[in-house]
């Protein structure tokens, strides 16, 4: 039995996130890109020709569901005799989340994400068959994935499978055997229904629903008849899959945000000068630093101004590894998502390897205002605050200021702007 301390290839077992009856997770370092992974390790008893079909099916699936809310699969392999699949590491599932209060705004949000995920699944005709808060995991980004297909099914003109899911949340069909797209909906509506309300409903699900006397303080009826609808008994009467509630979220989300700034607003005039404060704040750093800074997006956690070369948020220190943005370049890095051009061979931003696609033509850039020190660099072109060079791959030592500001970090010593910002953007230390 694999126990935390060991390695495995190039893993090495931190701790147990969980132990079920087909599997492990652990927490585990990657050695050699130095991140920590979640693996899910079958257990070898278990590793049967049936059981690795299963498995191999469940790869197959994550592999198959590119999405930003969907966990994406990073490797999976056999080794040491063991079939071990490596995924992102999360901050906490909601399930953790749920032990904690959740504000109108952030439930609201991850309800979105939710159904952005189940929504892209069954269009690709997948039924996921266990949406529960346990399998969405939350990241340091705010952003929700869905992961566990383990048990999903490939939907075609009919479908059949067995009472497969999780006592609590699965649809009434889906337990005598006959799981459709309208069963995720009964589940996801399950899981809306208890982050909005604190409270999960359960069997025989008759109106009214424990919980509804809160959502009727804080929801739109509009919001509540869509909770309703998802869970009706007849599968006939609810949403046809996640598409078709997805669009219904989406219309009724704005009247739940008027509803409750209606409801809140004889209570809120302290926090609304303050927020009205920080607007002010941010709108002057953007006259006087936004367009050298290129702070065309936003924090997905505080909404403060950033720019695409940002390694974290520098009003609330929320890393920012991968860049969720439209990029001004024609194309972008894979593993960062930040721009890139056609010529680069590496990516300055996160030090990702080359690029298959690279054009043997070189392009002009009136970005380009500093050198590589590099000897040997042919080029020696780079853009402010370039991390690495995009020609010979080494750090670049250049130290990038802020023109206007004359101050500087303690850690890494790059430009930053102490008036407004209480972390460093390059860094991500405290200012």
């Amino acid at each position: 039995m694999l126990r935390p301390g060991q390695k495995i290839g190039k893993y090495k077992l931190r701790s147990r996130l969980s132990n079920g009856p087909y599997a492990t997770v652990f927490r585990a370092l990657d050695t050699l890109e130095g991140v920590h992974v979640a693996l899910k390790i079958p257990h070898k008893g278990l590793v049967t020709k049936e059981s690795l079909d299963d498995f191999s099916r469940e790869v197959r699936l994550a592999a198959k569901l590119d999405h930003p809310n969907i966990l994406g699969l990073k490797s999976a392999d056999f080794i040491d005799g063991h079939l071990v699949i490596a995924l992102p590491l999360g901050e906490e599932s909601l399930e953790e989340r749920l032990a904690r209060r959740l504000s109108l705004k952030t439930a609201l949000d991850l309800g979105e994400q939710l159904l952005r995920a189940v929504s892209f699944a069954h269009e690709q005709r997948v039924i996921h068959c266990d949406v529960k808060p346990d399998n969405l995991l939350l990241f340091p980004d705010g952003r929700l994935r869905l992961t566990d297909f383990g048990i999903s099914k490939v939907a075609h003109r009919t479908i059949s499978a067995s009472g497969a899911g999780t006592v609590g949340y699965m649809a009434p069909e889906q337990a005598m055997g006959r799981p459709s797209r309208r069963s995720d909906v009964f589940a996801t509506g399950l899981v809306l229904w208890q982050m909005f309300s604190g409270q999960l409903p359960e069997w025989p699900f008759e109106w009214p629903l424990a919980g509804l006397d809160k959502l009727k303080s804080v929801l739109h009826p509009d919001m509540i008849a869509l909770l309703r609808r998802s869970l009706e008994l007849k599968p006939s009467r609810r949403f046809e899959d996640g598409g078709q509630m997805l669009a219904a979220y989406l219309r009724a989300k704005p009247k739940v945000l008027r509803h409750g700034a209606r409801r809140r607003r004889p209570k809120k005039a302290k926090t609304t000068t303050r927020r009205h404060w920080k607007e002010i704040r941010q709108q002057q750093f953007l006259r006087q630093f936004g367009k050298q800074l290129e702070t065309h997006s936003k924090c997905g956690r505080c909404d403060g101004p950033v720019s695409e070369f940002m390694q974290a948020c520098p009003w609330c220190g929320t890393g920012r590894k991968v860049f969720h943005g439209e990029t001004a370049f024609p194309t972008c890095c894979p593993r960062c998502l930040r721009g890139t051009k056609l010529d680069w061979q590496f990516c300055p931003w996160c030090y990702g390897p080359g690029f298959e696609d690279r054009s043997s033509r070189e392009y002009a850039d009136r970005r380009y205002v500093g050198r590589c020190r590099n000897a040997k660099c042919d080029r020696k072109d780079l853009m402010p605050f370039m991390r690495y060079c995009p020609w010979c791959h080494i750090k670049a030592r250049q130290v990038w200021k802020i023109p206007g500001s004359s101050e500087t970090c303690n850690k890494c010593g790059w430009g930053v702007v102490r008036d407004f910002w209480s972390h460093c953007p390059w860094c991500a230390a405290e200012l």
